[in-house]
């Protein structure tokens, strides 16, 4: 007798799941489990095929004829693109339907007047269509089907996010005055889902009260709310209270209203010399800088031990044209607004180094230099004239007799420079 022939694999396969009831399979550990299938899945044909419930040529084929299609987020006023595939399309062909059942494409044939709603791409294993300008109303289940026997179907839910308005910024009372208590209030509505609102002063975070979340009338949308109380002080006049929305539908985008407030304080002072080094003989301009708000605008100068006050004025500089050591002293500058005033003070001593006190030095140095220079010609001079006195070998002598007993005659002796007698033709001249 020959060898039993090999069963065909498709026949395998239906008398394994026939073996157990409900297309149960036997799990490693010994006992049947109960294998559930869904049809209609969403999942790639590849991925549903490899399940270990996929076991009979009919459920294989019916998952062959099983479309699919996925999910999609867009930004209303943005277009969204609907996709959906299938294996085997049993000559039928795709149709897309919208949330009302009404249909949008069958095949590459339009069925709903809409302009916004086009055809990307039509075979027979695929249907994709377009919706440009997406509304609100627009969001919902989309149904992908096939008319096979049965019909089969897939969903694709259509999410709209709701952008949010630009945000409104309301409580501010100008002016503040410094350590006011502020409150601001932020609003924006038209977001989906809820936008959240954050509160910035400058680059500093603000701690502001959680935000409020109101439907809008349309039932789709939300407006959000928040407010912030802070104590001012005098670094934030002029500062920014920067509301901002943070929202998936931005994509990162800015989205924020500014507020800058104004807070008046009291006037700060503080005295600076030009130049910053003063000495007797120059100009001096002594500064009075202040800062506050409202700007000071009346600026007293006083020297203390001196009376009446030297200057009330709106200048805030006082002027010393020709600095003498009289005025050294303590000077007083006091700038007053409408918010208060403020006092500075400043040393002023004249009696430092200066150029004025240095030019007889210099003057005496000068002076030293050239009799230094004079006298070291004079010396020069007086090497010249000995040595040229050196180079000559005699002198005149000229003796007198006043009184001596071998003393010449009166007239001049004319001596040999040789010990000769007088008269010798070889005379030396010797001069003294």
């Amino acid at each position: 007798m020959g060898a039993p022939s090999a069963l065909p694999l498709p026949l395998l396969l239906l008398l394994a799941c026939r073996g157990a009831p409900g297309g149960a399979t036997p799990s490693q550990d010994g006992p049947w489990q109960e294998q559930d299938v869904e049809l209609g899945t969403l999942a790639p044909m590849d991925e549903a095929i490899s399940s270990p419930g996929w076991s009979s040529p009919d459920m294989l084929a019916s998952q062959d004829s099983q479309p699919w299609t996925s999910d999609e987020t867009v930004v209303a006023g943005g277009t969204v693109v609907l996709k959906c595939q299938v294996r085997e399309h049993e000559d039928s062909s795709l149709q897309w339907s919208n949330p009302a059942q009404q249909t949008l494409y069958f095949g590459e044939k339009r069925a709903l007047r809409d302009n916004r709603i086009q055809l990307v791409k039509s075979t027979p294993h695929e249907l994709s269509i377009s919706i440009s300008n997406v509304a609100l109303a627009d969001e919902g289940e989309y149904t992908c089907s096939i008319f096979t026997m049965p019909v089969r179907t897939a969903k694709s839910l259509v999410t709209v996010l709701g952008i949010p308005q630009k945000p409104v910024i309301t409580g501010y009372k100008s002016p503040l005055r410094e350590k006011d208590t502020a409150t601001l209030r932020c609003q924006s509505s038209g977001s989906k889902p809820a936008a959240l609102l954050t509160w910035k002063k400058g680059d500093q975070q603000l701690n502001g009260e959680q935000t409020r979340v109101q439907e809008d009338p349309n039932g789709k949308t939300f407006t959000v709310s928040s407010s912030v109380t802070f104590q001012v002080s005098r670094e934030d006049d002029g500062a920014d209270i920067v509301c901002s929305v943070i929202h998936e539908s931005l994509k990162g985008a800015d989205r924020s209203t500014a507020q800058r407030i104004e807070v008046l304080y009291t006037p700060t002072a503080v005295i600076r010399p030009d130049p910053p080094h003063p000495r007797e003989g120059q100009k001096l301009l002594l500064h009075c800088e202040s800062r506050g708000n409202p700007v000071p605008q009346q600026f007293l100068w006083e020297k203390q031990g001196s009376e009446p006050p030297l200057k009330m004025a709106q200048e805030r500089a006082l002027l010393f044209p020709f600095l003498n050591k009289s005025d050294s002293g303590v000077y007083g500058c006091t700038a007053t607004s409408n918010m208060g005033s403020s006092k500075a003070f400043y040393t002023l001593n004249v009696n430092d180094h200066s150029p004025v006190q240095s030019s007889p030095s210099t003057y005496h140095a000068i002076i030293g230099g050239v009799v230094a220079f004079i006298v070291f010609l004079l010396l020069i001079l007086l090497i010249f004239l000995g040595h040229y006195l050196i180079r000559h070998k005699g002198t005149y002598l000229t003796h007198e007799a006043k009184g001596s007993d071998d003393a010449p005659d009166a007239d001049t002796a004319i001596i040999n420079a040789e010990g000769g007698q007088p008269g010798s033709d070889d005379k030396k001249e010797y001069f003294i």
